[in-house]
């Protein structure tokens, strides 16, 4: 109750006003949404159809993502082999991968023109047929089993040394440990570690698009976007868009019922602990596992490699146009993110109790084309929605980063708070003075950190600027889905090898940025 008494600063106060504005534009496009949605007509066949694919393409995907990831992390665990560091920080993919270079090197992997589907071809064998339910369940397990390896292995690491070294002493057996130690980690983490993975594979869009592959694969997402762009039904999107919100808010408010482990923190890469009752024991298939999992998380991105090299040199100029656009969208979405999430997290840092974490629960539980679709509601009436495609989508990407970005600040604001804020209070700082001596020095990393995964994500977004973009406003992500549509299969190739390089330098650049301004 201590930290209730004190006043609060400027930058808090301004956090408290950026909460209430984030708010706003997250509700009032839903808002929009839900009353237009009361004049639209029944849902037809085919929406129903739509919903029931996406629940359950969402549950298989969360379900096999969970399921195969249990292995993996209990070998990472407890093992220590070459290469081990390299294949934990492989497992921060899913933060800085676009979904659509993702999707792409999984084509050139397991597609009809495939590896796989050529070495069927040598046998007598026929290609595999990626699309579909199962290429969507793909693409989701590949995109999330990452993830949830390192909510598992965050799990893993958090057993005390100590526990697992007096089990051993007592003669405790594999079996004894599996029961004490692994199976109530387990118990605690995969009810939230599947929920997220469900949320986030129900609200997926760019995956369904390519690989969908007709109406009986069709996602509530993709729907939106049909009835949006194709037919410019108004209403059944609106409609469309309220069911899907309300399955997302439902999973939503089941996730904050469990605890989920801090994925985005360090520690990840500490060494593991040595499982007395576990040496000598399944090594091969401990080394099976980790095989499999890396061959399934690196040969797509191989495959994209080897392919678009050679196409990146001959790419027509709209593909460089689009690049452009899309790193500024990027660097300006970046920015706004974190003038968002900062005030925000000095609030939450100060204030136990602020409610602020449902700001964080709205921007996962609506979808950026449900967002996308009240804005347009909200717009077209008073201005050129289509003019505004770009402002739109950057302002929606930095909404959608923005629990990623509280999540990575809140730690390092308390901890520089603990640290200085004595210090600065006998000091008399306060408001700028008070950011720039005490919090901001001690918490660049994490800003960089941040930074970096909100223009990542930027980058390779394809969703709210899909809806109502022109020719010449189109991001790198969207001109790659266009080469696809026009079967300019080398052109994509190229771009889907830039968007990733461009992703991937642009988290460089603000990851490391951040770090060295932190030892200057």
């Amino acid at each position: 109750m201590a930290d209730r008494a004190q006043p609060l600063t400027f930058l808090q106060g301004l956090g408290g006003c950026v909460a209430a504005g984030v708010a706003l534009v997250l509700l009032g496009p839903l808002a929009a949404v839900a009353l237009r949605a009361e004049e639209a007509a029944r849902l037809t066949g085919a929406d129903w159809a739509a919903i029931r694919f996406t629940v359950l393409q969402a549950l298989l995907s969360a379900a096999l993502s969970v399921g195969l990831a249990i292995p993996v992390a209990r070998t990472l665990a407890r093992r220590v082999f070459p290469g081990r560091r390299l294949l934990v920080t492989l497992m921060g993919a899913p933060f800085i991968l676009p979904v659509i270079v993702a999707v792409f090197g999984l084509l050139a992997v397991f597609g009809r023109n495939g590896w796989f589907s050529q070495v069927l071809d040598l046998v007598g064998l026929p290609p595999i047929e990626i699309y579909g339910l199962h290429g969507v369940v793909l693409a989701h397990v590949f995109f999330n089993l990452p993830l949830a390896v390192r909510l598992f292995l965050q799990g893993w690491l958090a057993i005390p040394t100590e526990r697992v070294r007096l089990a051993s002493s007592l003669g405790f057996t594999a079996r004894d440990i599996r029961r004490h130690f692994e199976v109530p980690m387990l118990r605690a983490t995969a009810p939230g570690a599947f929920l997220v993975i469900f949320l986030i594979c129900t609200s997926s869009f760019a995956v369904a698009l390519i690989l969908g592959g007709g109406p009986r694969a069709t996602t509530i997402e993709l729907a939106i976007y049909q009835a949006f762009r194709f037919d410019f039904d108004l209403g059944r999107a609106a409609m469309l868009g309220a069911v899907q919100v309300g399955i997302c808010a439902v999973a939503a408010l089941l996730v904050l019922r469990f605890a989920i482990p801090r994925v985005l923190g360090g520690s990840l890469d500490r060494e593991p602990m040595q499982w007395e009752a576990f040496v000598g024991r399944g090594r091969f298939a401990d080394g099976l596992i980790i095989l499999l999992a890396a061959l399934f998380l690196v040969l797509p991105l191989l495959a994209l490699v080897g392919r678009g090299v050679d196409a990146m040199a001959g790419l027509p100029p709209s593909v460089w146009h689009a690049a452009l656009r899309s790193l500024v969208l990027a660097t300006a979405s970046a920015a706004l993110a974190l003038a968002l999430a900062l005030p925000m997290a000095a609030l939450m840092a100060r204030r136990t109790r602020t409610g602020l974490e449902l700001i964080g629960a709205l921007s996962i539980a609506i979808s950026p084309l449900v967002i996308g679709t009240g804005a347009f509601l909200i717009l077209n009436p008073i201005a050129n929605p289509v003019a505004l495609a770009l402002p739109i989508t950057g302002l929606v990407n930095a909404l959608m980063s923005l629990p990623f970005l509280l999540r990575a600040l809140l730690p390092a604001i308390q901890q520089a708070e603990a640290s200085q804020g004595r210090l600065a209070d006998a000091l008399g700082l306060k408001g700028v003075d008070r950011l720039r001596h005490a919090i901001l020095p001690r918490i660049w990393p994490s800003l960089g950190f941040g930074a970096g995964l909100s223009a990542a994500l930027s980058m390779g977004d394809l969703g709210v600027i899909a809806l109502f973009s022109s020719p010449a406003q189109g991001t790198l992500p969207l001109e790659m889905y266009r080469l696809m549509g026009s079967y300019r299969t080398d052109d994509a190739q190229g771009a889907a090898l830039l968007l990733l390089a461009l992703s991937l330098a642009l988290f460089w650049v603000f990851d490391r940025g951040g770090r060295l301004r932190a030892t200057a």
